[in-house]
């Protein structure tokens, strides 16, 4: 199985983490955003990452591709199937989509993407508006639904967790790290679930190319 993509992009991430918390071997091809390449193209017509390849099947949106992963793959499940679980799952993955990482783009395109690997200067008035204005309430919030507890839905891991430290490792790369005294709860759980294995190896390789990139910027 392969997925096309940057894992700098939570949504890569996120697909890439839940195939492998499942157990699955994934091959990650590197593809930007945009890739006007026929062959990519016939596989994401609109250019979106992360697009699947897995065998004569091809799929593009992140969120579609863990539900047909889910749906194939049923053990370990990561889509509950009860109601509200499901419910609730489902809404911390779009809030990771579309609020966490709404303002974390601002930040990680204009302080990271922009100046280092596009060649523009950023706009950091964006990017400081984002984090001072915006990122606390997102912090306040995801620190509320954690709570004292290892999971946001239920007792194990499902795509919510995923999605959610996701969009946080993504964020991180291009923001101050979360105030464990202001934030405990939420820097507590981002510390253990950017820990686990499917994270932590892929998030080291993304500063690794990141501070190369820096390196080269400024020599």
């Amino acid at each position: 199985m392969k997925i096309y993509g940057s894992t700098i992009s939570p949504f890569v991430r996120k697909a890439v983490v839940f195939a492998e918390e499942k157990g699955l071997a994934v091959e990650l091809v590197p593809t930007a955003p945009g890739d006007t390449s026929p062959a990519f193209r016939a596989i994401s017509p609109f250019g979106q990452i992360p697009a699947l390849v897995d065998g004569d099947y091809t799929l593009a949106d992140s969120t579609a591709i863990v539900t047909y992963l889910e749906a194939k793959h049923a053990e370990p499940a990561l889509i509950p199937a009860d109601p509200q679980a499901r419910g609730r799952v489902i809404w911390f993955d779009e809030l990771a989509d579309t609020i966490v990482f709404g303002v974390g783009r601002a930040m990680l395109f204009n302080r990271v993407v922009g100046p280092l690997f596009r060649g523009g200067a950023g706009d950091a008035a964006v990017a400081d508006a984002a984090e001072r204005d915006q990122w606390p309430a997102i912090l306040a919030y995801v620190n509320g639904a954690i709570g004292g507890r290892a999971f946001l839905v239920g007792d194990t891991l499902t795509l919510a967790d995923i999605a959610i430290a996701s969009a946080f490792g993504s964020a991180l790369h291009a923001c101050a790290p979360v105030d464990a005294a202001a934030y405990p709860d939420l820097a507590r759980y981002l510390d253990a679930m950017l820990a686990r294995p499917a994270f932590a190896t892929r998030l080291a390789g993304e500063r690794a190319f990141i501070q190369r990139a820096r390196e080269k910027v400024s020599a």
